[in-house]
């Protein structure tokens, strides 16, 4: 048979060939390493933010969603604010002393915080007795006064049915947090447990109370002023201008409520000094301050908030230079 004749590949062209199928190689191996390298996808425990943030934004939202027909019907009101009063807006529905303090958004959120705060706080027995008890007892005394208030909060709030209840079981192992040892650290470990039952809607189990603040057995003034410190710092840092204050007012307002609110705390029946006049006039200095700051942003007058941030810090000079 005759040989066909077949033309055969040049050199080139077998270079050419071979250099190409080398780079698909390099190419598919760099896609593949890349898959290898990527993280994968991060999984989070639903439980663990149950009740700090909504599910949904309809859940968050209380009665009907705002058209844009009803936003061009509302007619801007000059509410005229004077010292106690809170704006129309932010009104817990209540008159009770604590409700021209602090409003319920603010009491909620600062008891989120502290929680989260405290979650971190309480991991394993190790960082526990290393210091972690001291902090942990910060937090529970904090908390413990939180739900003192909310107790006594005569307007609309969350957890009020159960506040008391939650008040005395932080309280007591708040005091029980003066050393690090691993019976304090499973009790600390209980009230962890306890607060994200609470927090997350499940409730404390039908725990009982005692009736009324008994604020000797609440909180000791040293923590809390420890406390009240941190909250002047995050007040200054967050109006440190004007621009701050009207990008994020509740950065501002919650501070100097909770300022507002722990002044209070500091002179009632039980605390130390609660009855020396000089210690009342510096008390009540502070809270005047930081309504001071609460005013100025309800109605937008960096002014009032700067001059209040002043008093609230001279208050706490003038104190500390005779009671520290």
């Amino acid at each position: 048979m005759p040989l066909i004749d077949r033309e055969m590949p040049t050199r080139k062209q077998i270079v050419a060939l071979a250099s190409g199928f080398t780079a698909f190689i390099s190419l598919y191996s760099l896609v593949a390493m890349a898959d290898d390298k990527r993280a994968p996808a991060p999984k989070f425990d639903t439980k663990s933010t149950q009740g700090i943030f909504f599910p949904s934004v309809s859940d968050a939202i209380q009665g009907d969603r705002p058209s844009l027909e009803s936003l061009r019907q509302t007619k801007t009101t000059s509410v005229a604010v004077t010292p106690g009063a809170t704006a129309s807006g932010d009104s817990s529905g209540g008159d009770g002393p604590w409700d021209k303090l602090i409003t319920a958004t603010s009491i909620e959120d600062e008891v989120k915080r502290m929680k989260l705060h405290y979650d971190s706080v309480v991991t394993t027995p190790g960082p526990f007795k290393s210091g972690g008890y001291e902090d942990a007892r910060l937090d529970l005394m904090v908390l413990s006064s939180l739900f003192a208030i909310t107790s006594e909060y005569k307007g609309d709030i969350r957890w009020k049915e159960e506040s008391a209840a939650a008040r005395d079981l932080l309280a007591r192992t708040a005091f029980n947090c003066n050393a690090g040892t691993t019976q304090v650290f499973n009790e600390a470990k209980t009230r962890k447990d306890d607060l994200q039952d609470l927090i997350s809607g499940g409730g404390l189990r039908g725990r009982k109370a005692e009736e009324g603040n008994d604020w000797s057995s609440i909180a000791d003034r040293a923590p809390l002023m420890n406390y009240i410190e941190t909250l002047n710092d995050q007040l200054r840092e967050a109006s440190a201008s004007k621009e701050l204050v009207d990008n994020e007012p509740g950065d501002v307002r919650r501070p100097a409520e909770v300022l507002a609110a722990m002044a209070r705390i500091l002179i009632q029946e039980g605390m130390d000094d609660a009855d020396d006049e000089d210690y009342r006039k510096y008390s009540q200095a502070m809270m005047n301050a930081a309504l001071e700051v609460k005013r100025g942003v309800e109605v937008k007058d960096y002014d009032m908030v700067s001059r209040g941030v002043g008093g609230i810090m001279q208050s706490c000079d003038d104190c500390h230079g005779e009671y520290r």
